[in-house]
């Protein structure tokens, strides 16, 4: 495979429609916000969607689910063993970690687990993706849920109802901005290539299928626009923060609450010599 030559920029537009996007753990599973009311999704929820995008396409990946593990193993010290056995040099194993693993090469990952003895190896991806954020503030619904069953047996006298409560949370509706990049300096360290990129850009065109759960049923998030810019040599013509700043999203009718994509005006700054290639999500 050859090695990646121009450095890549990359925007994907994603809409949430009554969909639960990101849940914070630390508030009791509600859609991620910032003070400003603006919704999040965190970079690490993003790259768990592209892994399982790339598995679903073929590729070895090191950072499994544990719903989704292929080879057996049941931790990622296990996967690593059976993997780099023997290996004991730093940079062989590096080496042989990003031949092995296409997530590796793209994200980076460390290697540091207990059955080591000591011995630790870190990797630096290429691939770098930002936190997405909301374009307009989103409004978080709940809605108060039971069940019609226990889920165990009562006990002789207990009182315990069928009906437990519980609460799902969601975005009635929101568009996020998913940026990133890919650093030629570190693809040539990691042998990231021409074809992962490509493989990279699947992925994030096709970043939701099989990922519906109660939470994102199906349709409920979309890839609505993707951008995907290849620049002329490996340091780029512009920075990646001009080349991000470069799309432009605003709403139709300012002060207006937005229910769907239709409601704002997408757009393009002009970067002389620097032509995105636009793609529609499926």
């Amino acid at each position: 495979m050859s090695s990646l030559q121009n450095k890549i920029d990359f925007v994907a537009l994603v809409s949430v429609t009554r969909a639960n996007s990101n849940g914070d753990p630390l508030n009791g599973n509600r859609p991620r916000t910032d003070l400003n009311g603006f919704g999040e999704i965190s970079d690490v929820c993003i790259k768990r969607k592209i892994r399982n995008r790339m598995q679903d396409l073929g590729k070895p990946i090191f950072v499994q689910s544990e719903d989704r593990c292929s080879d057996g193993c049941g931790s990622l010290s296990e996967r690593a063993s059976a993997a780099m056995k023997g290996i004991k040099d730093r940079e062989e194993y590096a080496r042989h970690a990003c031949e092995t693993w296409l997530d590796v090469r793209a994200f980076g990952q460390v290697f540091a687990f207990k059955d080591a003895k000591g011995f630790s190896c870190g990797v630096r991806g290429p691939v770098s993706v930002h936190q997405a954020s909301s374009l307009s503030p989103v409004e978080i619904e709940s809605l108060q849920i039971t069940k019609s069953v226990n889920g165990e047996k009562k006990e002789k006298g207990e009182n315990r109802a069928s009906d437990t409560m519980g609460m799902k949370h969601f975005v009635r509706f929101g568009l996020y901005e998913i940026k990133g990049s890919i650093n030629v300096q570190l693809a040539e360290k990691t042998g990231f290539s021409e074809e992962d990129a490509d493989t990279v850009k699947e992925c994030l065109r096709t970043l939701f299928v099989n990922d519906a759960s109660s939470a994102r049923p199906d349709g409920s998030m979309e890839v609505v626009k993707l951008f995907w810019w290849r620049h002329s040599c490996k340091d780029g013509q512009y920075s990646s923060a001009k080349v991000h700043r470069s799309v432009k999203v605003a709403l139709r009718d300012a002060g207006t609450i937005p229910t769907s994509a239709d409601d704002y005006v997408i757009s393009l700054e002009a970067l002389p010599g620097l032509e995105p290639e636009v793609i529609d999500g499926i």
